[in-house]
């Protein structure tokens, strides 16, 4: 299996392997890749409905470049030992930080995310941020403020007036209740729309069905996470002793 960086060609392939709707699995099959690359590389590129060959192929171009520059001074790398290949972990990190983005995360914010959810210690400081993202403390006090409004991030006082900040183990029982109870909020805003708009007229019918199916959706969201939250705190097997 060819290994190295997506070439020009192969990028127009997967580009015209999108517009067919193929699947990222078929596209990585006839370009006898990995199908985590082209996961990867149409979702650090705007997606599938947005993916362009040029343009993907010109950001991993000033990406590299980026690298190349900033790599005497840049910041810390992420794998922390475990033998990790520290350029697959930033290329990985790009990929989770657009995925963050492309689910309506604000850009920095996803960021912090990403950043976070990478590190084995689960936590770190707004200047340890600061310095693997290469942006202001400014900055990462802003995102941590909206991350910690929507219960994504937890702030711990050490010794002193330092601050570190870690994902909560609930994070992503916490996105599903609240996006749960957004979905519920939009589906009563639809039915009191209905004795407005009139009982039985065409668009007092469109809003009670979009009630009803959106009431569907939020119960069955709350219900399914409530039922797989222990999955969460599930810890991995531990492999058996070959000794």
């Amino acid at each position: 299996m060819p290994g190295g960086r997506l070439t020009q060609q192969e990028r127009q392939q997967i580009a015209l392997g999108l517009a067919d709707g193929l699947a990222y699995a078929e596209i990585a099959r006839r370009l006898d890749r990995p199908t985590s690359t082209i996961t990867r590389e149409v979702m650090r590129n705007g997606g599938p409905t947005a993916y362009r060959a040029d343009l993907a192929h010109r950001a991993t171009e000033r990406r590299a470049h980026r690298r190349r520059q900033a790599a005497p001074r840049g910041p810390k790398a992420l794998p922390e030992g475990q033998g990790r290949d520290a350029e697959a972990v930033r290329e990985y990190e790009e990929t989770l930080t657009t995925v963050f983005i492309a689910s309506g995360t604000p850009k920095m914010m996803a960021r912090v995310m990403a950043c976070l959810t990478l590190t084995d210690s689960g936590s770190l400081t707004a200047a340890e941020l600061a310095q693997r993202l290469q942006v202001s403390p400014a900055s990462i006090s802003k995102a941590v403020m909206f991350l910690e409004g929507q219960g994504l991030v937890r702030r711990e006082r050490e010794e002193g007036r330092r601050e570190r900040y870690s994902f909560d183990d609930d994070i992503w029982y916490q996105s599903m209740m609240a996006s749960a109870a957004s979905t519920a909020q939009v589906a009563e805003t639809s039915r009191l729309g209905v004795g407005i708009m009139g009982p039985g007229t065409p668009a007092a019918t469109r809003l009670e069905n979009a009630a009803r199916y959106l009431d569907f959706i939020s119960e069955a969201i709350a219900r399914a996470a409530e039922q797989a939250r222990e999955v969460l705190h599930t810890k991995p097997e531990t492999p058996p002793d070959r000794g």
